[in-house]
Formats: structure tokens, sequence, C-alpha cells
């Protein structure tokens, strides 16, 4: 019979194996870990290897992304399509093994985990859309959302601040589906971490509301299985099992060492590994009667089965809830979504409202959250200013028992109050998100989208539709200054490969722009808006229909009554549009035909053909673009000027600034003008 060592030292073969080949990677994390692997993976996670996207299967993260080969390892082992050739093509190009575990590539990973930290605060996403969906779902006798979510970090997790961001959440929203398992090897790159890491951990985690168990033995499967079990039993915390273990462990030389963490061990040294091990197969070869110990597939696929039969017997008592969360947790829009964002857009058309885009955002947002249950909203403390809380939007709360506390009418809170967490909160949408069941979004200023950058990336490398609300988007914000007018980053997160940006104008093109988010599956999409109020820009049914093309003709010189071909073309987002309708008469004035051009996405425009960018930006018109933030961007559409700012802001009433920064109907009138001349 297969011990529990013969089965953790198959991780450590496979990860000591996969690194040497490659040359590259990090084999001590998964040496070190194997037995906790053993004990969660063969005792308690519920998960089928033939189905990776089974609804209820419990839900693994390694936030610790760069011990990948023990995730490897794993899903090759208990039979996941992982076999043993991609395992030996470990971190080569167009493997189903790279450096660190990605979504989508390798099956039954869940995310995306290498920057540390982000990982365990995708986990509280995953654990908080479960929570939601169970209270939702769930009936008495029915418990057809019901699963963990299990994480495994190191120090380095830890030491990140996001951490603290979204473990201290996971206290206060009482995640008891959560459980965390930390390698507590005291090892990083550096080498031993108690010159620079002295937190005590154990005290941290009581603090945030967590049950911690340990210090125990992490190289004891029964102690981490039992520690696991206690886990489970608790019913209104979060739990943290701190498992001392050695890096690299087995290996003579390496264990205890930085040496053990980022480079391949060395043939000398495997072979002197094997040796302490008692690990006789060849490299890459696993025994039989160990796959066999390993192998999920017979358990996986009965409790999916159990699971079936109890979904059958739920959606013959409750037809209507069994339908919705099956297209929820398929990422389905509503049937009727359609119609609502053609009522919506033709809404905010008709009205033509003055005001901040902000506001369109939340006037939009009014009409999709009661037409879309799963929108799950949220703001990083502020709320009143981001405009992200709806009257279908109650704020979650839990109760002191962990439960989610429910309206009169039985509504679940879909407003989240993350607190001044801008990173965490972007992080959380991210597991939120890849767990499925809701469409996440959250607001914070948009100077503040600097905090929460890498977990945006990360939203935008998994393809996952997360919608970022960002306020306050330039120096029209006025008074704040510098420290919180956005400069440069509308052109920054333009930068970002599969990330839609969204800069509206008005009433209609902010609607339009979260149609198009909620529509794109792949993708993330940032809104950038205003605090100032906007007059609506008229437009007429062709403008309407093309605003969702990222760009779009809003006014020809024919449009102010000016009987003239356009001379010069002049490109705006958001609040300066209104600028450039105003420059444009003063230059009708002076004789000179002007189009302008809404450009409320560039990142949407850009995707589109030849022949309608030609249409809306015609070759031999100079253009000129106006946009309150970094110039550089705007050179590549061929600018011949471009109306920006390329310093800081400064502190005064937005009116002022606007004046100082030449952002007024004169200097932009001008400076096409001059534009003209130099052709």
């Amino acid at each position: 019979m297969v011990n529990n060592q013969n089965m953790a030292n198959a991780i450590r073969a496979l990860a000591m194996d996969a690194v040497q080949q490659a040359n590259s990677g990090h084999p001590g994390a998964p040496m070190g870990m194997a037995d906790m692997a053993v004990a969660l993976w063969s005792k308690h996670l519920k998960h089928n290897p033939l189905n990776p996207q089974w609804i209820n299967r419990d839900r693994f993260i390694l936030s610790n992304g760069h011990g990948s080969m023990l995730i490897y390892a794993l899903l090759h082992l208990t039979g996941y399509d992982l076999p043993i050739s991609e395992l030996k093509d470990f971190r080569k190009l167009h493997s189903k093994t790279p450096g660190h575990p990605e979504v989508d590539i390798t099956p039954g990973i869940e995310t995306t985990t290498g920057p540390l930290g982000q990982g365990v605060t995708n986990a509280v996403g995953f654990a908080l859309a479960e929570k939601l969906l169970a209270a939702e779902f769930n009936r008495p006798g029915h418990d057809v959302v019901d699963h963990h979510t299990y994480v495994f970090l190191g120090d380095g997790c830890l030491m990140e601040g996001i951490s603290h961001e979204a473990c201290a959440l996971a206290g206060a929203w009482k995640l008891n589906k959560l459980i965390a398992l930390y390698d507590d090897n005291g090892i990083s790159i550096d080498g031993k971490v108690q010159p620079w890491f002295v937190d005590n951990s154990a005290q941290r985690f009581e603090a945030y509301g967590w049950n911690v168990i340990g210090p125990i033995d992490g190289h004891d499967p029964k102690a981490v299985s039992d520690a696991i079990a206690k886990a489970k039993k608790v019913a209104d915390k979060p739990t943290f099992i701190i498992c001392k273990t050695s890096i690299g462990k087995g290996s003579p030389n390496r264990q205890d060492t930085s040496k053990a963490h980022g480079e391949p061990l060395g043939a000398e040294e495997i072979g002197l590994t094997r040796a302490a091990l008692g690990w006789t197969s060849a490299p890459f070869e696993i025994p039989a009667d160990v796959y066999q110990a390993w192998d999920h597939k017979t358990f996986g696929a009965k409790a999916e089965s159990t699971w079936d039969a109890q979904f059958a017997e739920y959606a013959k008592a409750f037809p209507e809830l069994a339908a919705e969360l099956k297209r929820r947790m398929a990422g389905d829009l509503p049937k009727q979504f359609a119609q609502v964002a053609v009522e919506a857009v033709a809404q905010a058309h008709t009205k033509g409202e003055t005001v901040a885009s902000r506001k369109a955002s939340q006037l939009a947002l009014e009409d999709f959250t009661a037409a879309m249950p799963e929108l799950l909203g949220g703001s990083a403390d502020l709320t009143g200013s981001n405009l992200t809380n709806t009257k279908s939007t109650p704020a979650f709360r839990v109760d002191d028992s962990g439960a989610v506390v429910k309206t009169e009418d039985g509504k679940i809170g879909r407003h989240i109050n993350y607190g001044v967490r801008e990173f965490g909160m972007a992080a959380i949408m991210n597991g939120v998100a890849l767990h499925g069941g809701f469409l996440p979004y959250g607001g914070t200023f948009l100077t503040f989208s600097d905090y929460s950058r890498n977990a945006i990336r990360m939203a935008a490398l998994m393809k996952r539709r997360v919608i970022h609300v960002f306020t306050h988007d330039s120096i029209g914000l006025g008074e704040d200054g510098p420290t919180h007018q956005s400069i440069e980053h509308a052109a920054s997160l333009r930068l970002i490969p599969n990330l839609d940006v969204w800069r509206p104008a008005d009433t209609a093109e902010t609607t339009v722009a979260w149609s198009v988010a909620l529509t794109n599956r792949n993708k993330p999409t940032a809104l950038l808006l205003s605090r100032q109020n906007l007059p609506y820009a008229p437009k007429n049914g062709d403008a309407i229909g093309n605003i969702s093309r990222g760009a779009y003709v809003l006014s020809e010189p024919s449009d102010i009554g000016l009987n003239k071909k356009a001379q010069a073309v002049i490109i705006a987002t958001g609040s300066e549009v209104q600028l450039a309708l105003k420059a444009q008469r003063l230059l009708a004035e002076r004789k000179i035909a002007v189009r302008v051009v809404s450009m409320p996405s560039t990142t949407t425009f850009d995707r589109e053909d030849v022949a309608y960018k030609s249409s809306v930006l015609p070759a031999g018109l100079p253009r000129v673009a106006v946009e309150m933030g970094v110039t550089d961007f705007w050179w590549k559409y061929g600018c011949a000027a471009v109306v920006g700012i390329d310093t800081f802001g400064e502190s005064a009433p937005a009116g002022v600034l606007f004046e100082h920064f030449g952002f007024t109907p004169e200097n932009v009138a001008n400076t096409v003008e001059v534009a003209l001349q130099k052709r």
C-alpha cells in the first residue's frame, strides 16, 4: 500500500525533474509543500479531474505561484488532462505548464498567480462569491452552492500589503468557507526572512477575526488533515493554518536554504535527494501504485454525480432559480439585456441631461442593476463620490453568526464597502469574476488606479469581465490639487493589452460604455468619469449607433451652418468634447471648417477596420487632439498638434485651472489655425 510519504515524494521528484530539465524554476516550494498537498488533495478537496469546471467544486489557489510545479504535479497525478509530456515541457513555449500558473491555459488552474499576495486576495473574492450565491440560491434542504476555497500561501504573500487589505476584509465578512494554509518555511530569495519579516502572523490573523490553527508540522499529513477538518467546522470565521515546513524538503544540501528557492538543484543534488527520499524511479517516472493512490477521477465523478442528482431535485422544486444559477455561472447575459441597453441609450439621448459623467454612470447603472442581479458593485470608501450604488444594490452585510443579511424582500446586498483598499478591491473583484455568478464593478478616483494597476493588468491577462469605475478623471476636480488630479493615468491604462478604456463625454456615451463593458466577456473595462457636469452633446442617429465603435463623427461644419467641407479634425474625449465643439464654432466665425470627432474609447476604435477609421479620420486633414492628460499618447493618430498637459496639476477651482493650462475654446481654435498654417 502506498503511504503518504511516497505520495508526497512523487510531487518532489516531478518538481525536481521538471525544473532541472527546464534549467529554470522554483523546486523548493513544491518540495516543502508536498505533504500539505497530500493532506488537502487526497483527504478533503472536492473536485473532478474529468470536469474542471464543475460548478460546486472546491477551489484551490496556489498564491505563491512560483511553486507552480506543485500544482502541475497534483493535476497530473490526480487525473487532469495534463500528461507527463507537458511536465517535461515545463516553461517551454506554448506548453500547458508555464512558469507561473495561468487560468485557461492549464485545466484545473483557477486563477493566474505569480505576483505575490494576489492569489490569496483572489481567494477572498472566490469565497465572497460562494457566500453570496449560497445566500441567494440555496433553499432549505437544497444546498446546491456549498464548496470551500483553499489557498496555499507563503512568507512573500504575507509581506505584500495587499494581503493585509484582503485578509482583513475576509475576517470582517466572516468567510468561513475560506481556508488558508501558510507555508511557513522562513526562507525567501534573499535568505532567512528573520531580519526583515518579524510579524506575529498568528496574532495578526486573530486580529482580523480569523480562526488560527498552529503552528503545526507541515510535513505531517495527518496533522494538516486534522487541522483542515477542524477548519471546516467553523461557521463564522475564515481559517489560517500555520504549517511549519522546510523549503527543499529532502535535499541534503539545499533544504532550509535560499539556494532551493529559485534555481535547479543540479543533477548531483537531485541524485542525493532521490537517495535521501528513497525514491528509485527514473526522472519523470511514477510507479503505477503511486498513480493509483493519487488518482481522483472515480471519486471526482462520483462527487459530481451526487451533486447532479441533488441539483436535479432542486430544479424540480425551484426551476426558475436553477435556470438562473446555470445562466449566471455560464456568464450569459439576461435575455432582456439587449433591449434594456437600447432603451437606456435612447432615454439618455432623449433627455439630454447636463450631469457629470460619474452621475451618468449611476443613471445607467440604475437600469442595468435592476435588470441584472449578477451585477455586484462597490467602492473603495468613495461611494458618494464614485456613485456606484443604486436602488437595486443595497449594502452587503453579515450578522454575528456570519449569515448574509437580507433585505425585507429577501434580497442579498450587492454593494460592497471595500474601505480604503483599492488594490485589494481590484484583486477581490478578479476572484469574484473567476468564480462566476457575478459581474463585479468597483469605484475609486482615477489617480488611485496606480494602487490597483497590477490587479487590473491581471484581469486583462486572464481575460475576465471586471469593470473599474474611475471618477475625478482630470484637473477638473479642482481644489484637491495635483495629488488627486490624473495626468498620465488615461494614457497608461490604454497601454495595458486587452483592457478597454472609455472616457465618455455625456450620458449617451456613458450608457453605451457600460453596455459594451457588460457585453465584453473576455476583457476588463476602465471607465474614466468626470466630477464636473458635462452638457449633453447633440448627435444624430448614425452618431448614436457608432459610439460603440470607440470614435465617431459628432459634428460636421454643416451642423453649425457652415457650408464648407472640413479643413481639419479636432479629436476629443470626455469633458473636452464640449471644448472642441466651442472651438469649432469659434473657427467657423473665422471661416475655418472643422469636423469634431468624439473618441470615448481609443482601445475600441483601434480595433475597427481601416475603412471605418478612414471615414472618421480622413487622410489629408490636419488633426488636433484635445485631452486633459499627457500629450505623448496622441501622436500615434498622426496629429499635427495636441492640447494636453505634460506637467502635474495645481490646486485651484476647476475654471481657473482650465484657463491656466490652456483648456479654452480660444486656445484650441488657435492651435487648429496654426496647424493649418503649417501645412
